[in-house]
């Protein structure tokens, strides 16, 4: 699956995930609607795919409608690695306590999913890879359903025995 922040972030909130309020704009007029109607501060992000665009200049914050349609000006049509950015997301600003980051890519080398997960944000992830790889862990899907069918059997081996002992005890008494 090949998503857009905007298409993922729509996923999250049909399925009861907590997101920001945050709608689409192809024009600067759209953005700065969008944005009064959100109401407050808003961030104005590039919906291309690919990374790296908060560093490119495609994701900026914006403290008025006003600020939102100019910054969605300047974003739209921008060139990101290759990419021209024709759509914006304008979302709600919300001040950032701690970043994570997660992914479920497919590596085609072992014809199954890698899941990477990391407690240092998705800035930069490559550099955390080489600089502190013990804040990015990597999973193989197959090793995630097989932690997942261990976890089951102990709860299920935890649930006999306490089932056993409520049986028996009585008898010991």
């Amino acid at each position: 699956m090949d998503l857009f922040e905007y298409q993922a972030r729509d996923l999250f909130e049909k399925h009861g995930v907590p997101v920001l309020a945050a709608a689409i704009a192809t024009t600067a007029d759209e953005a700065e609607a969008a944005a009064t109607k959100i109401g407050g501060k808003v961030v104005v992000k590039a919906q291309v795919k690919v990374g790296g665009r908060g560093k490119a200049g495609g994701v900026k914050l914006a403290e008025n409608p006003a600020d939102a349609r100019e910054k969605a000006g300047a974003i739209l049509g921008m060139d990101i690695k290759g990419h021209v950015v024709r759509t914006v997301m304008i979302a709600a600003a919300a001040p950032i306590e701690s970043e994570y980051y997660l992914a479920i890519l497919l590596d085609r080398s072992n014809r199954t999913f890698l899941v990477m997960a990391s407690v240092s944000g998705g800035m930069d992830i490559e550099e955390v890879a080489h600089t502190a790889p013990e804040k990015l862990q990597r999973f193989q899907y197959l090793q995630l359903m097989e932690l997942a069918q261990l976890r089951l059997k102990r709860l299920l081996v935890q649930l006999i025995f306490q089932q056993m002992l409520l049986i028996k005890l009585p008898m010991c008494l």
